[in-house]
């Protein structure tokens, strides 16, 4: 059964920091890129940040720019987004989006909310 399980989200401060995780099962995580999404209130779905199977190739979103890390452990399984400055607008759910050929898998999501 493919599984992709966010973890880390809640509430911050402005300013403030969040470790976000995604772990699979069910599927060759090795294989897969992977990509973290956000959708606020009102709002569209928007790509935040992007990984290659092996990790060598990251990209991210203007806003994220500089702020927001990828980063993924294959031997784990796991994909992790390090928020740091958090602002306000980067409340959301963030999910976690896994990639292969025709294949495509997402997380359930985790809500962070950054507010004083």
């Amino acid at each position: 059964q493919v599984q992709l399980v966010e973890s880390g989200g809640g509430l911050v401060q402005p300013g403030g920091s969040l470790r976000l995780s995604c772990a699979a099962s069910g599927f060759t995580f090795s294989n897969y890129a992977m990509r973290w999404y956000r959708q606020a209130p009102g709002k569209e779905r928007e790509l935040v940040a992007a990984i290659t199977s092996a990790g060598g190739i990251t990209n991210y979103a203007d806003s994220v720019k500089g702020r927001f890390t990828i980063s993924r452990d294959n031997a784990r399984n796991t994909v992790f987004l390090q928020m740091n400055s958090l602002k306000p607008e980067d409340t959301a759910v963030y999910y976690c989006r896994a990639k292969w050929l025709t294949y495509n898998y997402w997380g359930q999501g985790t809500q962070v909310t950054v507010s004083s």
